[in-house]
């Protein structure tokens, strides 16, 4: 009886296995049409990216509570200047070392964060690769991150460049802060482009 049932249990798994192999290799997936690819895209861009329009309104309506953002340049260019509120998680030791190896510590201090507000990251610049390094890294350590979509020198040297006509009489120095602190958002009300809700900047 033992015999018959150790060939039984050794039969159903060859044939599993090989149920598998013909449904990989045979039935191919698929190809998502045009349409799907570009549905998916804005999934994905939507569920990712944080507008800088969108938060600098929450720093100027004094909704600084609602979100962690996260500087991941290194501390020394951090400590020059940063967006206002900005924490830092270093991915840099220096300007020009990446902290890369030290992704014990990152994931670490990431898991230490608050769990009830949304974390965003940004790093150097637009095209940087540090946030989306970053982001990788933590979401396979099941720690989900969103990315403002914009870097630190947009923020800082681009001012007028991404906000709207109506919002340029804003200043940038009202937004930045110096040192170890993260800063406090003075909340000042001013007329904004971005509509509440899902459609809002």
């Amino acid at each position: 009886m033992k015999k018959i049932f150790l060939i039984a249990i050794f039969i159903s798994a060859v044939v599993g296995s090989l149920a598998t192999i013909i449904t990989i290799k045979i039935i191919p997936e698929r190809e998502k049409t045009a349409n799907e690819l570009i549905t998916e895209f804005y999934d994905i861009e939507n569920a990712v990216y944080i507008s800088p329009h969108s938060l600098r309104q929450k720093m100027s309506k004094g909704e600084a509570n609602n979100y962690t953002l996260v500087d991941l340049r290194s501390q020394q260019e951090y400590e020059k200047e940063h967006i206002i509120s900005a924490i830092n998680i270093p991915a840099y030791k220096d300007p020009n070392t990446s902290a890369y190896d030290e992704q014990e510590r990152i994931i670490r201090q990431f898991n230490a964060l608050p769990k009830n507000k949304e974390v965003i990251v940004y790093c150097y610049s637009m095209p940087c690769m540090t946030g989306r390094k970053i982001g990788k890294m933590l979401a396979d350590s099941g720690i989900y991150v969103k990315h403002l979509g914009i870097g630190w020198n947009e923020w800082r040297y681009y001012w007028d460049l991404w906000n709207h006509d109506g919002e340029t009489p804003t200043k940038f120095e009202d937004f930045i802060a110096s040192g170890k602190e993260p800063g406090v958002p003075k909340a000042t009300e001013f007329p904004s482009p971005c509509s509440e809700g899902g459609f809002g900047c």
